[in-house]
C-alpha cells in the first residue's frame, strides 16, 4: 500500500485579515461628477435625482451612494471639480499672472455647463444654510490658494513687500479673491457680458493699483 503523502493544512480564512473593500475608481468618480453636471444643466437643481445620475454614469445606485451620501454632497462635489483645472500663472510679473490667471477663470465660466451648474448650485444655497457652507468649504476657500500662491510669487520678485501681519495678509486674500470672483462671475453669469481683451486689460490694471494701494 503506497503511503499517503500529508497535504498541508488549509489556511485558517477567519484568522486572515479583512481587506478594505475595493478601491475607488477614478473612472466611476470622473463618470459621476460629469453625468452630474450634465444633469444639472438638463434639470435643474430640482429635476437632478441620485438614480438619473446614476444611469447617466453607467454606475449602481449603490456604487453612487457609497461614494456620496447625498444630493448636495454630490452637486457641491461635480462643481467643484471644475475648478481643480485653474492654476497660479507664474509668468514673470504680477501683471501677466493676473490677467494669464483671470483669463483662465473666465474661460471656465464662460462653458455652458459651468454657468448652469454654478447657477443652480448658488440659487439653492441661497435657501440652505448648510448647503452654503459646503460650497464655501469645497469651492470657495480652496480657489484662494491661487491669490496666495499669486502673492508669494510676486513678494519673491520683489513687487510685494513681505508679509509682516498674517491677519492682514489673509485679510488681503480675501479681498483680492472676492474682488476677482465677483467681478468675473457678475460679468458672465450675471450681465452676461463677455470677458474682451480691453475689460481683461483695464480689470487688470485696476486690481494692480488695488494691490499697490493695499500694500502701500
Amino acid at each position: 500500500m503506497a503511503p499517503t503523502t500529508q497535504q498541508p493544512a488549509a489556511p485558517d480564512t477567519a484568522a486572515l485579515p479583512r481587506g478594505k473593500g475595493r478601491p475607488r475608481s477614478a473612472a466611476a468618480d470622473r463618470a459621476i461628477l460629469d453625468a452630474t453636471r450634465e444633469a444639472l444643466a438638463e434639470l435643474g437643481w430640482g429635476g437632478l435625482t441620485m438614480g438619473d445620475v446614476a444611469t447617466r454614469a453607467g454606475v449602481a445606485k449603490t456604487t453612487l451612494y457609497r461614494r456620496w451620501p447625498s444630493k448636495n454632497e454630490l452637486v457641491v462635489d461635480a462643481v467643484a471639480s471644475l475648478f481643480d483645472e485653474l492654476e497660479m500663472a507664474d509668468l514673470g510679473s504680477l501683471r501677466a499672472d493676473i490677467a494669464a490667471t483671470v483669463a483662465q477663470f473666465a474661460d471656465l465660466l464662460a462653458r455652458p455647463e459651468s454657468q448652469a451648474a454654478l447657477m443652480a448650485l448658488f440659487a439653492e444655497g441661497s435657501r440652505d444654510p448648510q448647503l452654503r457652507l459646503r460650497i464655501r468649504e469645497r469651492i470657495v476657500d480652496p480657489q484662494k490658494h491661487l491669490v496666495r500662491t499669486g502673492r508669494a510669487n510676486a513678494q519673491a520678485r520683489g513687487e510685494l513687500r513681505s508679509d509682516q501681519d498674517e491677519a492682514a495678509a489673509c485679510e488681503e486674500i480675501d479681498l483680492v479673491f472676492d474682488m476677482i470672483a465677483g467681478a468675473v462671475e457678475h460679468r458672465l453669469l450675471v450681465a452676461g457680458e463677455p470677458i474682451t481683451r480691453r475689460w481683461l486689460d483695464r480689470f487688470t490694471t485696476l486690481m494692480l493699483s488695488a494691490l499697490v494701494g493695499l500694500d502701500a
